[in-house]
């Protein structure tokens, strides 16, 4: 039972460790280098190293030899590396790996066969005190392998993100090629670990490894997926929020975890394991990402790394035999790993800045490094002298990485398809719409849910997933058939809710995640009103944007639409800039003209009066539209559209829309409504009631919850 001076002192030594540890991040961030530089080097200074020979007294006092007192500190050390590999996991993109090129594949083998081939070799070549008593040489050099082959994911994202170059390409290869590197470290881990548990090598471990790996990576990736996807759906549905969804995570990790563990491969194995599981979820809460790495970067994640500093003597390195084979193994593995990602870019034909950059970005070993180191010490692989020179390289590489990265790309641009590329994704992200985010399509099969089909497929990025939901019973499934036909280049998922409500399926399914709700509206030549009950319904409880769509009268339902006129009201609104991103990326699809139209409101004695003579009639008003118009030319324009814009005054607005559309002959119409509650139902107002009743052009009506804000 522990003593209440244990207690005490296990207090002390988290408040020494986290206060020291967050002040050197802090620092080490503004110095512009990784905060698990800081960090590590607070457990240096708090270590033998420093304080031990500073106040050997105090040290002594502090940070006890006492077992239970060092088992205390390592448990939540352990913790936090388990969240941290979480966290890792979780920012792993494993269709991004799936999707490597010819670039992306050559530098991810030479960065990675190349620094492992030497690692194995330093391995063997060591003298024997850098050797964990009892362990045997293939296990040593194993696992000297793993540490130079690795590349810390971690490190290089926060680079990258700094140096605001994330998504460049060769950023992409970088992210690529190092998490191919950490799954091939942890792998290459987790036979080294069961090996060392098991005390001898033989083939026959080896391959019992293997096939554990093998049989926990299947049943993590079909059985775990699944229940990962069920539990995170069912808190989306009760609206548990970020925290519930943490929850999950961190209960997949500790399971993962357990499980590898028990297999001799490591916890931190099935930590990063389970990270990826519930990142690939379609049901995963981005926030509960956020709230756990906060946590963990903020408390679990300094202790580990300051305990990791604890256990370094950087006295040992003044020993001439272990200082001369430490810059050795630093020289070769940071020659290596820079040789391997050069040879693989110079194989693939990338320019030389970019050649260079990889050299410097990918030797970066950060966090990832001190794990194996730790691994390597627990398990005994590794002792004091070993543990010191991996320490001192992932110190050195995570040093030297953000400066050699900065120099090689300064200046550097890409090439011009790179800079179209970028140019419109910064365009999606400053959208308030027409997003990345998952759409959701209810579809009953008719001519206008496959007329909001293409609508969508034509205004929306081709990446995004589109979820096809067929509630209600009747339908026929050709019909379905024909509405997911519209979707040949995008993701599609087609859920089935038969049994229930049509209304309760589709808010159920808004819960999820999505990014707004397209639905195709009751043909007015055919059912005799404006727009459905279940549709009057769901534009007054979705919680979700939702894009409505009526056909014209002139669609053709045999071919897709050929718009060659779009126009768009300007309102000066969220939901009409939504309206106006929907037009201008349509006609940017279809090569459709876009007119923007602004209409000013004015008494009936003041009919006829044409711009630019209403503007001294009108005064603030014609520069508040003189404002809202150019701000949509501008909108236009960054999408990549000439657009038209000009002035209306009238009585009805909607009369003018009208009578314009039919002077311009225009094909698609897209306006924004603004929902007001009136006699119990959702009220679109006079003037889109107005139009939903008398245009002839097929008709988008874009419309958002109260109060919504992108």
């Amino acid at each position: 039972m522990l003593t209440d001076h244990q207690l005490t002192l296990f207090w002390a030594q988290l408040l020494v460790l986290l206060v020291t540890a967050r002040g050197l991040g802090a620092l080490a961030r503004r110095l512009g280098q990784p905060p698990v530089v800081g960090e590590l080097s607070a457990g240096l200074l708090l270590g033998p190293s420093v304080l031990g020979h500073l106040a050997p007294e105090f040290f002594a006092w502090l940070f006890p030899a006492d077992p239970v007192q060092r088992s205390l500190l390592s448990a939540v050390a352990w913790l936090g590396v388990l969240l941290l590999l979480l966290a890792t996991g979780f920012e792993t993109d494993v269709t991004l790996v799936r999707r490597l090129g010819r670039a992306t594949g050559r530098v991810t083998l030479g960065s990675l066969l190349v620094p492992v081939a030497c690692g194995l070799a330093m391995g063997f070549a060591l003298p024997d005190a850098f050797v964990g008593a009892g362990t045997e040489r293939p296990v040593f050099a194993l696992f000297m392998g793993t540490a130079m082959g690795i590349s810390a994911l971690p490190v290089l994202a926060a680079v990258l993100s700094q140096l605001g170059l994330m998504r460049r390409s060769i950023a992409q290869v970088m992210i690529a090629a190092a998490m191919v590197n950490d799954l091939a470290g942890w792998l290459l881990l987790g036979v080294a670990a069961r090996l060392a548990h098991s005390g001898s090598v033989h083939a026959h471990l080896v391959l019992m490894s293997l096939a554990g790996m093998a049989l926990f990576l299947a049943f993590a990736f079909t059985v775990g997926q699944r229940g990962v996807d069920v539990a995170l759906r069912r808190l989306r549905l009760r609206q548990a929020g970020p925290a519930g969804a943490a929850t999950v995570a961190v209960v997949a990790a500790l399971a993962s975890g357990s499980a590898t563990q028990a297999l001799g491969l490591e916890a931190v194995l099935g930590a990063f394991v389970a990270g990826i599981v519930v990142g690939r979820s379609r049901y995963q809460n981005a926030d509960s990402f956020a709230l756990l790495e906060r946590f963990t970067g903020a408390f679990l994640a300094p202790i580990f790394f300051a305990n990791a500093g604890l256990r370094v003597d950087l006295g040992q390195l003044f020993e001439p035999e272990i200082a001369l084979w430490g810059v050795l193994v630093l020289g070769v593995a940071s020659a290596s790993k820079f040789a391997g990602a050069y040879l693989g870019g110079w194989s693939a034909g990338l320019p030389l800045r970019e050649r260079l950059a990889l050299g410097a970005g990918l030797n970066a070993r950060g966090a990832v490094e001190i794990v194996v180191a730790t691994v390597g010490l627990s398990l005994g692989v590794l002792n004091g002298g070993s543990y010191a020179v991996i320490v001192l390289l992932a110190l050195a590489t995570s040093i030297a990485a953000p400066p050699l990265l900065r120099l090689a790309l300064r200046g550097w641009q890409g090439s011009d398809e790179e800079q179209e590329r970028l140019e419109r994704e910064r365009m999606l992200q400053g959208n308030v719409l027409v997003r990345a985010s998952r759409m959701l399509l209810p579809s009953h099969g008719g001519p206008n849910s496959l007329l909001a089909a293409r609508i969508v497929d034509l205004a929306w990025p081709r990446e995004v997933e589109v979820t096809m939901l067929s509630a209600g019973a009747g339908v026929p499934p050709e019909d379905f058939a024909r509405v997911r036909k519209v979707f040949t280049a995008r993701p599609v998922v087609h859920e089935h809710a038969a049994a229930r409500e049509p209304l309760e399926a589709i808010l159920e399914h808004a819960a999820l995640g999505y990014g707004a709700i397209a639905i195709g509206a009751t043909d007015l030549r055919v059912a005799g009103r404006l727009v459905s009950p279940v549709i009057d319904a769901l534009l007054g409880a979705s919680p979700l944007p939702v894009v409505m769509v009526r056909r014209g009268a002139r669609d053709d339902l045999e071919a897709p639409p050929a718009y060659r006129t779009i126009l768009v009201p300007a309102t000066g609104t969220a939901p009409g800039r939504a309206a106006q991103e929907m037009a201008c990326h349509i006609a940017a699809r279809t090569g459709a003209r876009v007119l923007i139209a602004h209409v000013v409101t004015h008494a009936t004695e003041r009919r006829g009066i044409e711009f630019p003579a209403w503007s001294e009639h009108f005064g603030e008003r014609a520069e508040i539209a003189v404002q809202v118009l150019e701000e949509a030319r501008q909108l236009a324009e960054r999408i990549g559209v000439r657009a038209e814009t000009l002035i209306r005054s009238g009585v009805s607005p909607s009369e003018e829309i009208l009578a314009l559309a039919r002077e311009r002959d225009v094909d698609l119409l897209v306006v924004a409504a603004n929902l007001r509650q009136l006699s119990g139902r959702p009220f679109l107002g006079h003037g889109v009631e107005d139009l939903l009743a008398k245009t002839e052009a097929t008709l988008v009506v874009v419309t958002a919850p109260p109060g919504w804000v992108r």
